[in-house]
């Protein structure tokens, strides 16, 4: 066997394999003679039809089976043996290599079509990207005791609404005739009753049970930030919605909050010993800190990774990538002209990608090993008590590492890990190469600073 590549251009390769019958004539007579002892041949017992007629028979998918396995093993390992970073995967030129005649040839010659990654020359001094860190405000802090106690609390659910309640329901956007809008805001909600801003309309539900219906303004009686969450709609949508919503009443429900004990502080924070209000409320400052951290990281990531696009300069195979992503493609409506048509807006963006995150993982692998992926399972268990502690920590932590493997076995499992985990390699790589200033600003400029990237 022989394996020669020629290069076409700066990316493009043709790679010629020739095989010749010794490469795999010992297979091939191998599985010829398990056929002769099997095959049940008309006018021959059973493993009597002579070798002859099993070869007219049968040699020829042999034959093309064997080349075939070879060709793939010997292409692969060809590619890896002399490190040529491919993109995608060969594509057999069959224009070149003509069509094989299995039943008289006995050497044959493939060729394939190939393109290497380009060089992405990544100009680090060319990013100026701020890392964010979101101020923790005391409001934040209320806001997390009065969810935490809420969630410990007592539930009941009333006949009527009554002060303190969370209402559902279905909210239907009306005309200006007071009839469903035709294509109008149709869903189904929940609200706090002290969401309502306006105390005359907060007083339209008091005493109100299923099956009742309320109409109310929703800019008079909600913020936009309340419209945005109750109403489902986008930020922009819900600071303009002006109309009526009548309020169909499912029912509604009473939670009593939990009280602001050791008991609670431990079921919060378990094993932290926290006695009093202001150790609580610091470990909750902490937690909304990591949270914050974590957003501030994926925001960094992106605006980095945008960057390193906006000065992306390195050439690509157009010509091979098109062929290689129709060949790939199972989509009947993926044609040469539709690719053709959106080249430049749907495909290029996403092979930039491609073409940096090849690049990075040049510098730094990124993909997270097995081993990191069960640990972060394990982790996870352990946090959520989904394994069954036992005096035997030995035993213990088997069975967790037992389940983990499982878990994570499956990658459909654990793809949101596999990319946290990843994003994290990658925060890390950037801020180790751009060494930021760090910006303390509040949680409103950051989202508005989120939205503008």
């Amino acid at each position: 066997m022989n394996i020669t590549r020629e290069n076409l251009g700066e990316l493009d390769l043709s790679i010629r394999v020739d095989i010749a019958e010794n490469d795999y004539a010992e297979k091939v007579a191998k599985q010829l003679k398990e056929y002769q002892h099997k095959a049940t041949v008309p006018g021959f017992r059973k493993g009597m039809a002579p070798m002859a007629l099993i070869q007219r028979i049968y040699k020829p998918t042999i034959v093309a089976d064997a080349v075939q396995d070879l060709l793939g093993e010997s292409l692969y390992k060809y590619i890896d043996d002399e490190h040529l970073d491919i993109i995608g995967s060969p594509l057999s030129n069959n224009e070149k290599t003509g069509t094989p005649d299995f039943a008289k040839d006995k050497d044959f010659t493939f060729f394939f079509d190939a393109a290497l990654f380009p060089d992405f020359n990544i100009e680090w001094e060319k990013i100026d990207t701020k890392l964010y860190s979101i101020k923790v405000a005391p409001k934040d802090i209320d806001s997390q005791i009065e969810e935490i106690t809420e969630r410990f609390g007592k539930f009941e659910s009333p006949e009527a609404i009554a002060e303190g309640c969370h209402i559902y329901g279905k909210a239907v956007e009306l005309n200006k005739e007071g009839n469903e809008l035709e294509g109008g805001v149709n869903t189904f909600c929940s609200f706090k009753l002290s969401d309502i801003k306006d105390p005359e309309i907060a007083a339209l539900f008091i005493g109100k049970k299923a099956k009742d219906t309320v109409v109310v303004n929703a800019a008079k009686a909600f913020t936009p930030s309340v419209i945005e969450k109750v109403l489902r709609l986008p930020n922009a949508d819900a600071k303009k919605f002006k109309s009526d919503i009548r309020f169909e009443i499912s029912g509604c429900s009473l939670i009593t909050p939990a009280e602001l004990n050791e008991e609670l502080f431990e079921k919060v924070f378990p094993g932290q010993d926290i006695k009093d209000i202001d150790k609580f409320r610091k470990a909750i400052a902490s937690q909304i800190e990591k949270a914050n951290d974590e957003q501030c990281q994926i925001l960094f990531v992106n605006q980095v990774r945008k960057q390193l696009l906006d000065n992306f300069n390195a050439p690509m195979p157009e010509a091979f990538l098109k062929r290689w992503i129709l060949s790939r493609s199972n989509d009947e409506k993926v044609t040469a002209e539709s690719i053709e048509k959106e080249w430049a807006d749907t495909y290029v963006p996403s092979l930039k990608w491609e073409l940096l995150d090849n690049a990075l993982n040049k510098i730094q692998s990124l993909e997270p090993t097995q081993n990191e992926i069960v640990d972060y399972v394990k982790d996870i268990l352990r946090k959520s008590g989904s394994i069954q502690e036992s005096e035997d920590d030995a035993q213990y932590e088997q069975r967790l590492e037992e389940s983990a493997r499982t878990i994570a076995q499956d990658r459909n499992n654990v793809r949101q890990i596999v990319d946290k985990l990843s994003s994290d390699k990658t925060f890390v790589l950037f801020k180790e190469k751009l060494n930021p200033t760090v910006e303390k600003v509040s949680a409103k400029e950051f989202g508005e600073k989120a939205t503008q990237q």
